[in-house]
């Protein structure tokens, strides 16, 4: 199986450059679905390069301010980060007061109901700064579901089942500085609007 195709066009047999090799064959595979006759109509809506900033918003939202992404290793597993202090506009609903019959014992009132399942860990970055070309620092985001705090673990590992119900981020008061050299892929997950100043 051929794997790169060097300048005379002959195919490089055996082991790849590790430099170039998965970059050649993407690039190939490009140009084989470029030269296709059909025409495709399903564009990948979470290309990291969409511009201008909300291009991956669907529908279209009004105004955003983070491209949430995800950070994946060499062996395919999520970049996990732990984080402090969550979204803080996401305050629990107060619960209704209690009538007379309800504090004198006659019928019993509704009670709290059950605590959101949070945790204190986030696959799910905005870039705040990117220095001597391949460091970044990143924010962590908290994952969302439905407005709430959501936690995506299972056992104490991040659960990628989870990581699907996850439809909303809030601002956290934790950053990161990373190498971006040390990462094997980026995925781009969506535009949205952050609001960084809300206070308690």
């Amino acid at each position: 199986m051929g794997c790169e195709r060097t300048d005379s066009g002959r195919e490089n047999y055996g082991c790849c450059n590790k430099s170039n090799c998965i970059c050649e064959v993407v690039r190939f595979i490009k140009r084989v679905q470029s030269t296709s006759p059909e025409v495709d109509c399903v564009e990948c809506d979470t290309d990291c390069f969409m511009a201008p900033l909300g291009s991956l918003t669907l529908p279209a939202r009004g105004r955003v301010n983070t491209r949430v992404f995800s950070l994946l290793t060499d062996d395919g597993d999520y970049f996990k980060a732990v984080f402090r202090g969550g979204k803080r506009n996401h305050r629990p609903r107060p619960q209704p007061r209690a009538t007379e019959d309800e504090i004198s014992g006659r019928r019993p009132g509704p009670g709290p109901g059950p605590a959101p399942s949070t945790s204190c860990v986030s696959v799910f970055f905005r870039v705040q700064k990117v220095f001597d070309s391949c460091c970044a620092t990143l924010q962590v985001l908290q994952p969302l579901k439905d407005g709430r705090p959501f936690d995506i673990t299972n056992n104490g590992k991040i659960c990628v089942e989870k990581i699907c119900q996850v439809n909303g981020f809030g601002a956290t008061d934790t950053c990161l500085t990373v190498d971006l050299s040390c990462f094997c892929g980026i995925q781009c997950i969506d535009d949205v609007y952050i609001d960084f100043c809300d206070e308690d």
